[in-house]
């Protein structure tokens, strides 16, 4: 009897390490964190237009919307020639007989509403069509998150499966935090009278987001040291250096955006200081997440050699 064909992303019943994808460099996980941030961007301006909460003005939904985009495709495109250091873009190879992955086709369904909430935002942003596809926005780009999260980390850890089981939160509250940061620069950039989104609550809803996103990080941590599918927990090699390197992590992602959240609403170099916020925690969530892949792979190798 022939076997059953498997469908591009699905995951291997077995684990072989040669099948399973290389660990990513510094530069391909920065592209994945502006990703994550294009699509949290995404899911917030969406939901705000789709709840009629969002600030009146045609350029205050495009400028957002167009960042988000930019920051989303950055990856696909520089997959398109097959560069040796980023081959595909979620599993799909691009060229000739090459088939999407299931995230990958999730992820081109999410241009959908982009492209329809780009059409329609108008200058009150009350138009049902505009709210639907808002929510039509922060819906696609809610699903991308959840299961391309998934199917990461089914692939290069499957024996691990408490890990990829939490990762989803994780990932959803790391985009609404990166994108907000975004989202808020955006706003602040554009002249006009203060919104109720730039306002004391926003900033205290990022602050808590940043709380939340430190308490899903510190268990997806103590979840990778004591994971019950593999051997008794071991540390990574050279404790020291991964200490160091979460300690500018932290800093970067938390630290420097939650002074400058407080320090904009007295300076007047606000578009300056969010720019810094937003690149800080995204060079930030790049640097964890490169120390956490190198945690997982020896963590990986050490249950496959015991």
């Amino acid at each position: 009897m022939q076997e059953q064909a498997e469908m591009p992303g699905d995951t291997p019943p077995t684990r072989d390490d040669s099948r399973m994808p290389p660990r990513p460099g510094l530069v391909v996980m920065t592209l994945q964190v502006l990703a994550i941030s294009g699509y949290g961007l995404w899911l917030l301006l969406g939901l705000a237009l789709g709840l009629g909460v969002y600030p009146a003005g045609r350029g205050d939904a495009l400028v957002p919307l167009t960042l988000g985009t930019v920051l989303v495709s950055i990856g696909p495109l520089l997959a398109l020639p097959g560069l040796p250091w980023m081959p595909d873009w979620l599993g799909w190879r691009f060229g000739r007989g090459s088939r999407p992955t299931r995230e990958g086709l999730l992820a081109l369904v999410t241009y959908l509403p982009m492209l329809a909430m780009a059409g329609l935002v108008r200058g009150d942003n009350a138009f049902w069509a505009t709210r639907l596809s808002g929510a039509a926005l922060a819906f696609c780009s809610l699903a991308c998150l959840v299961y391309t999260s998934r199917g990461a980390y089914r692939q290069r850890a499957p024996a691990l499966a408490p890990l990829w089981r939490q990762w989803p939160l994780g990932r959803v509250v790391s985009a609404c935090y990166a994108g907000g940061l975004w989202l808020w620069l955006c706003l602040v950039g554009q002249e006009g009278e203060p919104t109720p989104i730039t306002s004391t609550p926003w900033i205290l809803g990022l602050q808590l987001l940043a709380l939340l996103l430190g308490w899903a990080e510190g268990m997806r941590w103590q979840a990778l040291q004591r994971a019950e599918d593999g051997p008794e927990p071991v540390s990574p090699p050279r404790p020291p250096e991964l200490w160091a390197g979460r300690f500018i992590a932290a800093t970067l992602i938390y630290v420097i955006p939650c002074v400058v959240l407080l320090l904009a609403q007295v300076l007047e170099q606000r578009v300056l200081l969010v720019a810094l916020a937003a690149v800080s925690c995204v060079v930030g969530k790049s640097v964890e997440q490169h120390l956490y892949d190198a945690a997982l792979a020896f963590r990986r190798d050490a249950g496959h050699s015991a």
